[in-house]
This record gives C-alpha cells, structure tokens and sequence, in this order.
C-alpha cells in the first residue's frame, strides 16, 4: 500500500539515492528539492515526503500549499527508473488527491507536467487532471477540481 512519510535519518539516504536518467529533464534532483525546502522553510508552506510501498521507499513528493488561491501544488514527484511500471505514480497521485479532499482546505490541486513526460500526462489525465491553458518553458499546467 502507498503512504508519504516525512522524510527523516532513516529514509534520507535512500531518498537521496533515488534518481532518473540525466537525458530525461523532466525532474530536478531530489538533493536539489531537499535544498529548496530547506530554503523556503521559515514559510511553513513546501512539504517533501518519501513515498513509500508498504515498508519500502519507491519514490519523492514535493507538495506546496498557496492559501490564496485555496490550492496545494504537486511540485515535484519522482520515481527512479526501476520502480516505474508498477502502479506507484498512479496510487501515489490518488492519495495526494484523496488527502487534499479530505483536508478540506483546499479547492483545487495543481500541477506543472513537462511536455515530454508523456507517461506523467498519461496518469495525471487519467485520474481526471484537465490542462488549465497555461504553458511555460516546455510545461503545462494541469488542475484537479476538488470541490
């Protein structure tokens, strides 16, 4: 089963070590989004987690909350390369969904996706994500309509 556990002295390491293809660009290193949280820390609003299968970490989430706009933002997610094909990504984005409704505290879940990630857009359009219209360096933004 998928969960997100905060990221701590036990599963950093293992975090750390998850990569993608340097070809691919599609993702930001997870040493870089770790760096980033640490950045923007003092706003209380950029949450990184390990996710993981059962007792394994397979995967990063980077979500990020904007309460003006009532929204929480997929950042960043990753899975390395031998964890893919396996139903992570899609149960992954559903429990992010799922714990965003429940939360009640937001409106809408939002997502930049690179146009040549085709197997991200397939799983985000799947779970119901529709582009928003916008479009920026080579990215599209899609939205989920929770209420």
């Amino acid at each position: 089963m998928i969960s997100f556990r905060n990221i701590t002295e036990d599963n950093f390491d293992a975090v750390i070590r998850m990569e993608r293809p340097d070809d691919e660009g599609f993702v930001c290193s997870n040493a870089k989004s770790l760096a980033q949280c640490y950045l923007y820390r003092d706003n209380g609003d950029v949450f990184p987690y390990a996710i993981y299968w059962d007792e394994t970490p397979v995967g990063f989430l980077l979500l990020e909350e904007d309460m003006d706009e009532n929204a929480l933002i997929l950042w960043r997610i990753m899975f390395p390369p031998q964890n893919e094909g396996k139903g992570y990504g899609t149960a992954a984005v559903q429990l992010v969904i799922d714990n965003a409704r429940a939360s009640g505290k937001y409106d809408v879940l939002l997502l930049d996706c690179d146009d040549r990630n085709v197997k991200a857009r397939h799983i985000y359009e799947k779970l119901g994500f529709t582009p928003t219209g916008k479009h920026e360096d080579g990215n599209t933004e899609f939205r989920y309509l929770l209420k």
